[in-house]
């Protein structure tokens, strides 16, 4: 059987912290970049990349037991689709969100002594960039997916976060693939930043990215049940789910829950 989803305000509360935390693993790391590899662009992006892969697998671990560790807004639609998450609790997951996002790039600021929110100038809108973002997302939302329905979703921190790093280096955009984390990083003048003007091309791209994924998945996974959506990221229960055959124990109960 499955249990029932920890209070929404509980789930909001850890998605807000996971997606705040993640804003400053990524914001922090590229500032710390910068300056401990002046000039060394390369070095930088490796850096960044790195530390933002293995705290994104750790923030997953931390939160996800309570709200399935989305921080993502297209992860929580995506799932909305699927009937692991409802569509009331999506919406309201997508704030949260981007309330944390915009936090944790405030708070990296501040930790490396710069004012709390600066703009950023760094303009990313391009071709080449609105392709990447499309494939970031979709190929993302590919990962999480395939390892929930064959029964593998307890690999998916892991697996996120090393696509997330991947992802870094085999696109132009450095993978964004989040709309809410594209809106925190407009608040932080450094390595990581995106101007303005750049954010709402990258969220469409990202949104057609989610669209692309939902249809490959129905395409690759015809029988994808709300179960196996409700085991995105971290194993979580959702209104509708059921055990789905051979992967009950994905759905146990965890700690916290």
């Amino acid at each position: 059987m499955s249990s029932a989803p920890a209070a929404l305000w509980r789930r909001l509360t850890a998605e807000f912290l996971g997606s705040g935390f993640l804003a400053a693993v990524v914001i922090g790391s590229g500032i710390a970049a910068q300056r401990l590899s002046p000039g060394q662009t390369g070095l930088e992006l490796f850096e960044n990349a790195a530390a933002t892969a293995a705290g994104l697998f750790a923030i997953i671990l931390m939160f996800g037991p309570v709200s399935g560790g989305h921080f993502n807004p297209v992860v929580s639609f995506a799932d909305a689709v699927f009937g692991g998450l409802s569509w009331r609790d999506a919406a309201a997951y997508l704030p949260a969100q981007v309330a944390g996002c915009i936090a944790g790039a405030v708070a990296a600021n501040l930790m490396f002594a710069l004012p709390a929110v600066t703009i950023s100038g760094k303009h990313r809108a391009t071709g080449a960039h609105f392709l990447s973002e499309v494939i970031a997302t979709a190929g993302l939302l590919l990962v999480i997916f395939a390892l929930a329905r064959s029964g593998r979703a307890r690999s998916a921190p892991a697996a996120v976060g090393a696509y997330i790093g991947a992802a870094y280096w085999f696109t132009s955009s450095t993978s964004f693939a989040n709309p809410a984390i594209t809106i925190g990083r407009m608040f932080s003048d450094t390595f990581a930043g995106i101007a303005p003007s750049s954010v709402l091309p990258f969220i469409a791209a990202q949104i057609i990215g989610g669209i692309a994924a939902t249809a490959i998945i129905k395409a690759l996974y015809p029988a994808i049940t709300p179960a196996d959506a409700a085991a995105i990221i971290v194993p979580h229960a959702g209104p509708t789910a059921q055990p789905a055959d051979g992967a009950a124990h994905h759905n146990a109960p965890l700690p916290g829950k």
